[in-house]
């Protein structure tokens, strides 16, 4: 997963909230399908409470952890309500699941491997290598980096942070670098830092062209606006929560970019596998071959994935992530004695984490293959969904289960993958805007008033989905319909009780929420300075074109010329046809005007918003030419809205 989206948000809105309504109590329905559900899996089978307490060290005395201004970023103590049997306001599944995440503390993993859990939505691994430490994903932020090495520090002596290894190009297992290495270290080369083959790229690029709108939807996927409770959040499926801290990036100085390449880091041997394009687009797994220990990254979890995330990405390759996890077996299964992961809790045994790789591979590609068998059998995406669920042999194994990525999920995924958003119905070609097509829907059923009489009565049967889709019209329709919110926000609500999924959960509750009280406007962003910076400078132009209105510049044409000295590059931007382009700009490149300005300040003024007028009259800043010209530029530009309605327009 990754939090970049959140850490380069744009300008958030406030919808008008509805009637303050509190929590529902679960419904006859739901607690008869919470009932059903547990009745069906093996609730006692303990092995995973075993593996997730196994090696456990202690964990910190003061639950709350804290940035330098005082603000809480996380709070240990926040899921302790996981106890005891599930209530009926939450699947008894994903309650098994929360109360293993909530796990928190350091767990010895192998004689010279120990991980730190619970103190984010992933772990952070620590190996002891000759002289130091070997840090293995360092959180999302630095303020929860730190303390865990602080928290690993107490309890097993002082030692330097010899070497940081990134699985993956995700934030949450690189954002917290700063909170174990300091940035004369990084500098001087003391601390080794490694990282996939295309890791920066893929870290710096993923989500910013479509930031605003994945940072809207991520609120919804992880919960971020919702307490921790039996009415609440209770985990994000591979880990509690993100963290709100200060996410930060050292990019790697050394990198791994083909499988069995090795390395000895501190006298450590680590032997690598490259899995681009399972996961995330930059990933690797690796196995220390002295220790007889495997690392999988987020290759392998105590959940199903996703193919596609909910917040938005680009879709994965089910097939390609089966045939690594193939890979891995052969390479590696017949000499691991515990794997770990940067999710989730250790396997311990090698047939134990043969048998669970070889299902997870299993799940990954029935998923793959059955739905491109119904897909070329001529079912459509929501059909496949309804129909695809895994076989008994592998729906019995608790990872294989959908806490983060869901079978109905993922089937539309691998459909859209192959075949894209259209399923070749004509009538799908020229669809009508939500508000308009429910206006039309409620009109032809014969009124608001009936939709809801109607939407009531599935409801009190307990048919929750259907209700939901009938009020969704209405609400479309008619944002300001107090009835129909109220009544279509209790529907989300059971439907995020009964949900298995955390993910899906959050996200029901979340539109609960939006229904009720409106779209929160969370406290102002200015994103990661180490992600801005290491931005590649055409995507920052790609960025701004995407902000292009053409409402805005009419038939107007201008360009300009952007130079940036600390860098010595020059990029000729261009107005015309409402398009915005830049390419690298010959020496001798016309321009209507040209900016002369360092590119972090630059960054800066793009990110936060801040003016660069007053740095003209300091000198930092240079305008030649046409002073207007860079004016009516600046003014073309739409500011993100990030904190768009979802369940509601």
């Amino acid at each position: 997963m990754s939090r970049i989206a959140t850490t380069i948000a744009g300008l958030m809105l406030t919808l008008a909230p509805a009637a303050q309504a509190a929590p529902q109590p679960a419904s006859p329905a739901t607690i008869q399908a919470q009932a059903a559900l547990k009745a069906q899996l093996p609730f006692a089978d303990r092995q995973d409470f075993d593996f997730a307490s196994r090696g456990f060290l202690g964990s910190r005395t003061d639950p709350l952890v804290k940035d330098d201004k005082g603000r809480v970023v996380w709070d240990l103590s926040a899921y302790d309500f996981l106890k005891g049997e599930a209530p009926a306001t939450v699947n008894p599944s994903l309650w098994r699941q929360g109360q293993l995440l909530s796990m928190n503390g350091l767990f010895q993993v192998s004689e010279t491997i120990w991980q730190v859990r619970g103190f984010d939505i992933s772990n952070i691994t620590f190996v002891k290598g000759q002289t130091g430490w070997i840090v293995i994903d360092p959180l999302t932020s630095n303020e929860v980096a730190k303390a865990a090495y602080d928290l690993v520090t107490a309890r097993l002596g002082s030692r330097p942070v010899v070497a940081v290894i990134y699985t993956h190009s995700h934030a949450d297992h690189f954002g917290g670098a700063r909170g174990v290495v300091s940035q004369a270290d990084y500098d001087s080369g003391k601390v080794r830092v490694i990282g996939p083959a295309g890791f920066l790229e893929e870290a710096v690029s993923e989500n910013v062209i479509a930031g605003p709108a994945m940072n809207r939807r991520a609120v919804y996927q992880f919960g971020y606006d919702l307490a921790p409770g039996v009415q609440g959040q209770i985990s994000s499926g591979i880990g509690q929560a993100v963290s709100k801290g200060t996410t930060s990036l050292l990019p790697p100085k050394e990198s791994i970019d083909h499988t069995g390449q090795m390395l000895v880091v501190d006298g450590v041997k680590i032997e690598f596998q490259v899995t681009p394009g399972t996961e995330a687009p930059a990933e690797m797994n690796f196995y220390f071959p002295d220790l007889k220990v495997l690392c999988m990254a987020e290759n392998a979890n105590a959940s199903m994935h996703n193919i596609l995330t909910p917040r938005g990405a680009k879709v994965r390759d089910a097939k390609a992530w089966a045939d690594y996890l193939s890979e891995s077996i052969r390479l590696y299964g017949g000499r691991t004695d515990v794997m770990f992961t940067s999710h989730g809790w250790p396997r311990f045994g090698q047939q134990v984490v043969v048998d669970y790789l070889g299902d997870h591979r299993d799940a990954y590609k029935f998923l793959h293959d059955q739905t491109v068998r119904l897909m070329n059998s001529g079912m459509l995406p929501g059909e496949i969904a309804g129909a695809l669920v895994l076989p008994p042999a592998l729906a019995k194994d608790w990872f294989n289960r959908g806490y983060y990525g869901t079978m109905s999920f993922n089937s539309r995924a691998v459909y859209q993958r192959y075949m894209g958003w259209y399923d070749a119905n004509p009538s799908h070609l020229a669809v009508l805007p939500p508000a308009e097509e429910g206006r039309r829907y409620v009109e032809a059923i014969g009124g608001a008033d009936k939709v809801i009489a109607l939407a009531r009565a599935a409801y009190d049967k307990g048919d929750y989905g259907w209700a939901a889709t009938l009020l969704n019209n209405v609400v479309m329709a008619d944002a300001g319909n107090g009835p129909a919110r109220a009544l279509l926000a209790d529907a989300y609500e059971q439907l995020g009780y009964q949900a298995e999924s955390a993910i899906w959960r959050n996200m029901y509750l979340t539109g609960t929420t939006e229904l009720r009280t409106g779209v929160a406007a969370p406290a102002p962003q200015s994103g990661s300075a180490d992600v801005i910076a290491n931005l590649p400078t055409p995507m920052i132009f790609d960025l701004l074109a995407t902000r292009l209105n053409p409402a805005k510049v009419g038939d107007a044409s201008l360009s300009v010329l952007f130079v940036f000295p600390d860098r010595n590059e020059r990029y000729l931007v261009r107005v015309h046809n409402d398009v915005l382009t830049a390419e690298p700009a010959a020496p001798d490149a016309k321009a209507d005007a040209t900016l002369t300005v360092a590119r972090g300040l630059f960054l800066q003024s793009l990110f936060t918003g801040q003016s660069l007028a007053p740095k003209v009259l300091t000198g930092q800043v240079k305008i030649d030419g046409d002073v207007g010209a860079l004016q009516r530029l600046t003014s073309w530009f739409d500011p993100p809205k990030g904190g768009f309605p979802i369940v509601t327009r």
